[in-house]
């Protein structure tokens, strides 16, 4: 097929590499004409050192680049996905698929990510998402993803597309669940690297993770979602890689703030977009919408915008009022 990727990230790089690699041809799509260039001369993407970029690629910086193309995919920053699928909209042909494999949550709309291509391109939008490190992706390393989409038919071209003997595609119709479980570990990563930071230690972080989890399921369910999807790869899966390596940034943002670091300055030092950071508001605003309780991100926002004592916040969270772990109802 003919491919176009949007956005010359690290994680958009790495699925530039899959798509070639799978005997498509690729064009990479770059924010400006110096990053762009610096690609097509170096032929490497600074974000995965020593990872070859092939000479046959397209790369350019004009979102022209897109017609005529079988397949896109949408790999920009969360802040930037809304006027680039804006300024996408008038380029994109009548047949082609559209992927998303950007994470995150709009503030202002409370939409998902693949909801707001949708809305800018009047097209149905296939979700790419689940543990997968670009820096491992790029490298071959076993990943396995979800296509969620409530078109089948697209969701089916995206597999094909992906799927290779070291990258496994998984096939979903709950995209809100999937979206939100992408979005929402990001916030969940921040803070366990903040406790890593802390000094605590596994118990901790695996104390984060299941009630993080948990959280991210109500609020899931509130919104449509199904619960199911939180025990998957983009559910379970995304928030163990994430909370667990170095590669994620989220984690090294949080292991410096958990260390004293002023929160701009963790993010100035990561030097490439924490998407946890813009999670936080955007997942609380949409909690409070419903009436959804979320009181590990709302630990977060009250540590990451407000400038709170982390030892203090971490104690509040441990000391709130007693309840069952779950909704199951065990004594009568």
């Amino acid at each position: 097929m003919k491919t176009a990727v949007i956005g010359s990230g690290a994680w958009g790089t790495a699925l530039a590499l899959l798509l070639h690699q799978n005997g498509n041809s690729v064009t990479l799509w770059s924010y400006t004409e110096a990053e762009s260039r610096t690609l097509s001369e170096n032929l490497e993407n600074p974000f995965l050192p020593n990872v070859p970029l092939p000479k046959e690629f397209e790369y350019t910086s004009n979102i022209e680049c897109i017609k005529d193309k079988d397949l896109i995919v949408f790999a920009t920053p969360s802040f930037a996905i809304r006027q680039t699928a804006k300024n996408a909209a008038p380029y994109i042909s009548e047949n082609t698929v559209i992927v998303s494999v950007t994470k995150g949550i709009e503030f202002d709309t409370g939409m998902c990510m693949s909801e707001i291509v949708e809305q800018e391109t009047g097209r149905t939008v296939v979700a790419l998402s689940g543990p997968s490190h670009a820096e491992e992706v790029s490298r071959g390393i076993p990943t396995g993803v979800v296509a969620a989409c409530s078109d089948k038919k697209a969701a089916e071209i995206v597999h094909d597309a992906f799927i290779s003997e070291r990258f496994r595609v998984y096939l979903s119709p709950d995209v809100k669940g999937v979206e939100l479980g992408a979005a929402l570990k990001n916030i969940i990563a921040l803070c366990a690297g903040i406790s890593d930071g802390m000094g605590y230690g596994d118990n901790t972080k695996a104390l984060l993770m299941t009630r993080g989890l948990e959280e991210t399921a109500r609020l899931g369910l509130a919104l449509g979602a199904s619960r199911e999807t939180f025990a998957g790869l983009s559910g379970i899966g995304d928030l163990i890689v994430t909370c667990t390596s170095m590669h994620s940034r989220n984690r090294r943002a949080g292991i410096l703030i958990g260390k004293g670091m002023k929160t701009d300055e963790a993010m100035k030092q990561i030097g490439a977009v924490v998407e946890g950071y813009y999670a936080i508001a955007s997942a609380l605003k949409l909690a409070e919408k419903v009436n959804v309780e979320m009181p590990i991100t709302k630990a977060a926002y009250e540590l990451i915008y407000n400038g709170a004592e982390p030892t203090g916040v971490i104690m509040g969270l441990m000391n709130r009022t007693n309840t069952s772990e779950n909704n199951l109802t065990v004594w009568r």
